[in-house]
């Protein structure tokens, strides 16, 4: 029955809306060696403002040959299935575009998916990329579950003791072993790792309310002190800089330690982002 359940959850776990976000900080240049990747990055609201602020950390941490394609539709529509399934759109079109190159060298999408076939909008788009791509490497970003104000009661309602358990189970029971697992044995010689973002908004919130930031940010409220920005947990600033350093970390392997990228706020953001990645399974990091 919790699983049933669960899979009802997870339907509507994606649905962003078209709402998007100003994500322009200033950031502190410095120098390392690396050229940087190709990548292409398809997803929704939950997804595009961490993609959007990666081109700025990734530039300043020296990648200057950093270059990502942003594609991106709010809420279902920006599910990997969606994209596939409305072949006569122009960001279908986009999409097939960027991966007929044959330069592309990530490809990130959201864990977004529908309830009968997890991994079809997946499959099919990693089956296409490889054609042209064969080297590409695969990853799925986690989101957040939606509607904070209600976590706490639809963990309890799904047999969780906490929002922490049922971010847990998603993360490691649906999305690993459902989805990341499946698609491993479809596609034996491409990577897939995953980036868990909606740890950024977990443990932010968590810290907030016991009362552990360095800074005063609001649960709900304006961009740039708050957690989330409304009822459906579209995130503030603080989250978005979080979870984009946690992206930087799983795509680049930055030492976030010694990462100078100023993120406006006092609490340490860059260890916050450092903690999710090394609690996350090893075997589904980059």
């Amino acid at each position: 029955m919790k699983n049933l359940v669960l899979f009802t959850l997870i339907f509507v776990l994606f649905l962003g809306c078209k709402k998007e976000e100003n994500l322009t900080s200033p950031y502190v240049p410095v120098n390392e060696d690396s050229e940087g990747y190709n990548l292409l990055l398809i997803g929704n609201s939950f997804f595009r403002p961490y993609a959007e602020k990666l081109d700025v950390l990734a530039n300043e941490a020296g990648f200057v040959e950093h270059n990502s394609t942003r594609i991106t539709r709010g809420g279902d529509n920006g599910r990997p299935i969606n994209f596939w399934n409305d072949s006569l759109t122009q960001e279908h079109f986009e999409i097939k575009t960027a991966l007929d190159k044959g330069d592309v060298e990530i490809f990130g999408m959201t864990a977004g998916h529908d309830t009968i076939d997890r991994i079809e909008g997946h499959r099919e788009w990693i089956n296409y990329a490889i054609q042209n791509n064969p080297n590409i490497k695969i990853f799925i970003a986690i989101p957040q579950i939606d509607f904070p104000a209600d976590w706490e009661q639809r963990a309890q309602e799904y047999g969780f003791s906490s929002i922490q358990e049922l971010y847990d189970y998603f993360v490691n029971d649906i999305v690993h072993n459902e989805m990341v697992d499946q698609l491993r044995i479809e596609f034996p010689l491409t990577k897939i790792f995953t980036i868990p973002t909606g740890w950024a908004s977990v443990k932010l919130d968590q810290m907030n309310i016991d009362n552990e930031l360095l800074d005063e940010i609001s649960r709900f409220g304006p961009n740039t002190t708050s957690l989330f920005v409304d009822d459906k947990g579209h995130q503030g600033n603080i989250i978005v800089e979080t979870g984009s350093l946690l992206w930087l970390k799983s795509i680049y392997n930055v030492d976030l330690s010694t990462n100078t990228y100023e993120t406006g706020f006092n609490t340490d953001l860059h260890d916050i982002a450092n903690n999710i990645y090394s609690n996350h399974d090893t075997e589904y990091n980059n």
